[in-house]
């Protein structure tokens, strides 16, 4: 098949409540819908793989995949349809080479069953992360419908799914009654023509900072082109490289700064990469990491190359963070007359910010990070023109001006991934909600259309779109990072969340687990609980300013942490024989939370935390609400702020300090029994977790890392936010895990 790049456009709109069509949950909001084309991969029947252009329609909770726009084409059927049920998940998969054109995949696979899977894909990350949005918005839409009472039938058949089901239990209010159609992306035909000229050869801090308080203490120390140079002055120990920052702000979305930097074309590298002479890709993992090879321009060094590693994240807020290391490939041997190069270690950091009410232009804030020796770092700044002007680091921090300059001066760059707003009507090509409800019975991902003339895994040349010069803008994943100023200490009435009517027991503390409790912070491989002083969570204020306060002392108490080995995923832990839930001092414990971090590595691992109530909860409370509701509500608050407090600062930026939604990100399973709730966090079901989970543990035995885990208040009553449990481990070691008996 040849090579097919296009890139997709997703629409949005949303109507009232006023017609039964617009109004299938049977309340007041609004009923978004989602159209734009994107490509169905497959296997066909004969296994060969397939990539064929559709055209995706969601209205509400029902979905319908069409061979052309049903807009243009009236009465055309579709190919495929079905439900956005609550047990039907979405992951992105990153970005995949196809047909010689790199496009980014998303995963559709049934929670109870995932055998039953599919996957679409997009020629940019943004359209991506457009089209999971709409899904999500798809299972609110399920949820409200839950909410608002339906017929007994459907409720039994959600009913059947919700336990696995669900990031968030109703719609936002924002999305009711939307009449605006939002444009994003520019369309299949234009984004073709642009993919085309940007592959041919031709001649020619602002906003919402980490949730945990920052380690560096940067200090601006050279302004240049637009940008500003940093240096980390809050640890003098080691003299023998500094940590620096170039800081700059570009008029374009992140999506398209993300695209830039991994984009390898040379001729585009040469119009802002002064650095780098050749760069082509070597190998490719999974979506979120690659190998590239490359030379360095001539004035730097003469016949030196290099081979380096990119591993790249988006976070939940959007923010991309790419990670660069040096790497030994077997595809890329020392070449004879070229010296191998020690690449500097870097890192990308690339955050959208919040337009002025004056200019709707996109700007994000680009972060690049490098370890610089230190002695001719300070003789270049105290002399400008030291050797270190004409250095590879040099070089390296001031990629961020070329960058800005080179997306200054192409306006399709600039203006690039916008949104733009206008006005719409809904079209007669919709889907009627009546018409989904007696046909749409399935998961999407399960349902063959009877009336489909031909199948999907057949050959469709008419529809197929073909780039003569295939190559497509690039865009992915990433964790937030960010300084932060300190702000005041948060002092959250916790008196109701526990019975104020029982009187508190004491807690033992001479529980026995596999990894022991630290005296003080020398001790290693041990884990001990510090107070919230280091996290930041949402004041009181928050829902009206944003405002996040310094965290207070935790509610509940940790107990014991266990550190085992396992040969599989083990859930239900709280129920083995040997667990201190089961002991006889844990037997009388009020009440304990076991957050099971499944750990995927070769044996696999499970960090067990156990964290104690020295009262009943309160029925009444967030905590009883969360400890006693639905999964879908669960997903929907169960939030963990991870810190790096002391290790090597490539593993901070992986990490980072923003907050995680761990029910949205990854796949968590809620057991509820007895005395106690059991929370199993599957940290391999995200490739994306993997990933970072993997480079953790190369490097856990100098790290000292925090945790803190919350349930996120989104309501004022729920205001401010508190600190459930926090846990400090300080240097883990692999290989002291006790193996979990049989």
């Amino acid at each position: 098949m040849d090579a097919v790049a296009t890139g997709s456009e997703l629409n949005k709109s949303g109507s009232g409540g006023s017609e039964r069509s617009d109004d299938s949950g049977g309340g007041g909001g609004g009923i978004f819908e989602y159209s734009g084309w994107v490509y169905h991969l497959g296997v066909n029947s004969i296994g060969h793989e397939y990539c064929h252009l559709r055209f995706l329609f969601i209205r509400g909770k029902y979905v319908a995949m069409y061979k052309r726009d049903p807009h243009e084409n009236p009465g055309i059927k579709p190919i495929r349809r079905g439900v956005v049920g609550p047990t039907l998940m979405v992951e992105e998969l990153g970005r995949r080479k196809v047909n010689n054109g790199d496009l980014y995949v998303l995963r559709f696979y049934n929670r109870l069953d995932e055998t039953k899977k599919g996957d679409i894909a997009c020629a940019t990350a943004g359209e991506a992360r457009g089209w999971m949005e709409a899904f999500d918005q798809a299972k609110q839409q399920a949820e409200l419908e839950l909410s608002k009472g339906i017929s007994a039938r459907d409720k039994l058949n959600m009913e059947n799914e919700i336990n696995l089901e669900g990031h968030r239990p109703r719609v936002r209010r924002y999305a009711h009654g939307l009449r605006k159609l939002i444009r994003i992306g520019q369309g299949p035909e234009k984004l073709l023509r642009q993919s085309s000229k940007l592959s041919s050869r031709t001649d020619g801090f602002e906003g919402d900072g980490g949730d945990a308080v920052e380690a560096h203490q940067w200090k601006c120390v050279f302004t240049l082109a637009g940008i500003r140079i940093f240096e980390d002055v809050s640890d003098h120990k080691n003299g023998k490289t500094v940590l620096a920052k170039s800081v700059g702000v570009i008029d374009a979305t992140a999506d398209t700064v993300f695209e830039v930097i991994l984009n390898t074309d040379q001729q585009k590298r040469y119009e802002w990469d002064t650095l780098i002479c050749d760069l082509e890709l070597v190998d490719s993992y999974d979506g979120h990491y690659d190998v590239v090879y490359g030379t360095y321009d001539s004035k730097w060094h003469s016949k030196q190359d290099f081979v380096f590693s990119r591993q790249w994240f988006r976070g939940q807020d959007g923010t991309y963070t790419i990670l660069q290391c040096p790497a030994i490939h077997k595809k890329k041997p020392p070449i004879h007359g070229y010296r191998r190069a020690k690449v500097n270690p870097t890192s990308w950091e690339i955050r959208n910010l919040s337009t002025s009410g004056a200019s709707n232009s996109p700007r994000c804030l680009v972060t690049h990070t490098l370890e610089i020796n230190s002695s001719s770092w300070c003789r270049w700044k105290n002399n400008q023109n030291s050797k270190f002007q004409r250095s590879i680091p040099h070089a390296l921090l001031f990629q961020v001006a070329g960058l800005k300059e080179y997306i200054a001066a192409n306006p399709a760059l600039h203006h690039e991934n916008a949104t733009t707003v206008v006005h719409s009507k809904i079209s007669d090509a919709s889907i009627s909600s009546a018409e989904c409800e007696d046909e749409m019975q399935d998961e999407f991902y399960d349902a063959i259309t009877a009336d489909s003339s031909t199948s999907d895994e057949e050959s469709d040349d008419d529809q197929k779109l073909v780039l003569q010069e295939p190559r497509v803008k690039l865009k992915n994943i990433s964790w937030a990072i960010t300084s932060l100023a300190l702000k005041r200490t948060a002092a959250p009435d916790l008196s109701e969340e526990l019975d104020p009517h029982v009187t508190p027991i004491t807690i033992p503390s001479d529980l026995h687990c596999s990894l022991w409790k630290g005296k003080d912070d020398n001790d290693t491989n041990c884990w001990a609980s510090p107070t919230g002083k280091g996290f930041m969570i949402r004041g009181k204020n928050y829902l009206k300013d944003s405002s996040k306060v310094v965290g207070g002392d935790p509610l509940l108490k940790l107990v014991g942490v266990d550190w085992l080995t396992v040969d599989k995923s083990v859930d239900r832990i709280a129920l083995h024989p040997k667990c201190l839930v089961q002991s006889e001092a844990g037997k009388k414990l009020p009440f304990i939370l076991v957050i099971n971090l499944q750990v995927p590595a070769k044996p696999n691992y499970s960090l067990v935390l156990y964290y104690a109530a020295d009262r009943p909860i309160n029925k009444n409370s967030l905590l009883a609400k969360f400890v006693d509701g639905s999964d879908a509500f669960r997903d929907s608050r169960f939030k963990l702020i991870p810190s790096i407090v002391e290790g090597y600062w490539m593993v901070k930026r992986a990490v980072g300090t923003k907050a995680c939604l761990l029910g949205k990100a990854v796949t968590c399973k809620y057991f509820r029994q007895d005395n106690f709730l059991e929370i199993d966090v599957d940290i391999g079901s995200s490739s994306v977790a993997r990933s970072v989970i993997g480079l953790v543990l190369g490097y856990v035995t100098s790290l000292v890392v925090d945790l803190a885990i919350l349930i996120e208040a989104k309501e004022e009553s729920e205001l401010p936010e508190y600190i459930l449990g926090t846990v400090r481990l300080n240097r883990l070691k692999i290989e002291s895990a006790v193996p979990l008996e049989a």
